[in-house]
């Protein structure tokens, strides 16, 4: 571990390393797969969601930075790339066939949750280990999502 600005323990620090880590994998995914979206989307919702989807993709990028830059302030090191990306993300794979708006939403929406999931993982452990500006940081990143998730869901109500 390199040197730290923060004064939380070190094994505080290591721990929290290890759960962004995760987060950041989860969200380079995540922000991957909703580009897929956006790209290959197909149907009576297209001018909506297309557009729609872009802008959750950018604001995904953005908290990908937050996420990394906090944990290697704690002096570990980002493992951003793809193929770790792909290693350490729990979302599931998006289906290469998918093209139907209704589908993009639900799929999307899905995607969104188990991010969340993870999301609430990490903020309790910052939590519990009284690192309460990374809860900070990652409080407004959820209920952001969580409003993305209802609305996609929203949408899929008949």
């Amino acid at each position: 571990m390199y040197t730290s600005p923060s004064n939380l323990p070190e094994k505080a620090r290591k721990e929290l390393i290890a759960s962004l880590n995760q987060r950041l994998g989860d969200s380079l995914d995540l922000y991957s797969q909703i580009k897929v979206a956006h790209w290959n989307i197909k149907g009576p919702l297209f001018a909506s969601l297309h557009p729609l989807f872009d802008s959750y993709a950018t604001m995904m990028i953005g908290y990908v930075d937050e996420i990394a830059e906090r944990l290697v302030t704690f002096g570990g090191l980002a493992a951003g790339s793809v193929r770790q990306s792909a290693a350490a993300s729990r979302l599931p794979e998006y289906p290469a066939e998918a093209t139907r708006d209704l589908d993009h939403a639900r799929l999307v929406a899905e995607r969104i949750e188990k991010w969340l999931e993870g999301m609430r993982e990490t903020r309790k452990l910052a939590d519990e280990r009284e690192d309460a500006d990374t809860a900070d940081m990652l409080t407004p990143m959820t209920t952001t999502f969580e409003k993305h998730a209802w609305f996609l869901r929203a949408t899929l109500e008949r």
